[in-house]
């Protein structure tokens, strides 16, 4: 029986093919034939500045949304507007401003890259909850508001993964 997060990685594998299928995305930039996967798409920058000025559709979010250890309330506040803007996304279906998209491509990088180091969302989730000596006694999920902040977060995570402590 298929897990949630496996149905999940399912449909965004579907949700990017579709939209690099039906997008004017120069295909040169992806290196296979087959059907571009999520974690393809996480791998490939040129796809992820793509999909990003062209905005991401909501659809897209959703899923990414489901797959983070993020609340509407936390997603609100990364993407600068209110829950009831939020609200409107969904039920209009369209696709968020570039500046935002590229804030949902972040958080869907740290939430790969947590998952890869961790391999548990509850795990990942108490880490970025727990107040880190490295990143000046912040917690983690502090500083991913910001475009450094999250470099700042990705880069932690692989020292942990690398078994480099601070």
């Amino acid at each position: 029986m298929p897990t949630l997060k496996t149905d999940i990685t399912s449909r965004l594998d579907k949700e990017i093919s579709s939209i690099v299928k039906r997008s004017g995305f120069d295909k040169r930039f992806i290196s296979t034939s087959k059907s571009i996967t999520y974690s393809d798409f996480l791998s490939n920058k040129m796809l992820m500045i793509f999909i990003i000025r062209e905005g991401v559709p909501y659809s897209l979010f959703n899923l990414i949304q489901h797959l983070t250890p993020f609340t509407d309330d936390n997603w609100a506040d990364f993407l600068d507007i209110s829950t009831k803007s939020l609200q409107r996304y969904k039920q209009t279906s369209k696709s968020f401003k570039s500046i935002q998209s590229e804030k949902i491509i972040e958080m869907a990088e740290v939430t790969n890259v947590g998952l890869d180091v961790f391999g548990d969302m509850e795990k990942f989730k108490l880490w970025l909850e727990t107040p880190n000596f490295s990143l000046g006694s912040l917690k983690p999920f502090e500083l991913l508001k910001d475009s450094y902040g999250k470099e700042l977060v990705i880069s932690e995570l692989t020292r942990i993964n690398y078994g480099i402590l601070s």
